[in-house]
């Protein structure tokens, strides 16, 4: 859904500049905010790790030493992006399903975020096997350990 927001806003943005409006350069702008995602990776061959911010398939972020894993959650949320233009302000809410390494206690990574369950949880399986570590599914309201 992002996308489609995304492109309409650039063509609208184009078009308008097209016509002689700057305001079109402004939403073209604006457009971009669509197209980035923020992310994570993880180089077990080298033990590091970063988080990223993406935008047309470009990465920005600084490698950082991996820290011993205690254990993966896996849990619901909701994620919401909030778009403002003027005089006018959407709101766009997408359920997700997170991915947190967690280590020194209450310290977490971002390690994946999916729409779909079993995308999550074969993901962490994934991750716990090359970890060796516990998953920790709170998905549901009684949190459990797999």
């Amino acid at each position: 859904m992002r996308y489609v927001f995304g492109v309409a806003f650039f063509f609208l943005g184009a078009l308008w500049l097209i016509s002689g409006s700057l305001f079109g350069m402004i939403l073209s702008g604006m457009s971009i905010f669509f197209f980035h995602k923020d992310g994570s990776e993880i180089d077990l061959e080298i033990n590091k790790y970063r988080t990223f911010t993406e935008v047309f398939g470009l990465r920005f972020g600084k490698w950082e030493e991996l820290p011993e894993i205690e254990y993966i959650s896996v849990f619901s949320t909701t994620e919401s992006t909030i778009v403002r233009s003027m005089s006018a302000e959407a709101t766009i809410k997408n359920d997700i399903i997170v991915l947190n390494l967690f280590y020194n206690g209450n310290h977490r990574i971002k390690a994946y975020s999916t729409t779909n369950k079993e995308d999550a949880f074969k993901i962490a399986t994934q991750i716990a096997g090359i970890l060796k570590i516990d998953i920790l599914d709170a998905t549901e309201a009684e949190s459990k350990w797999l």
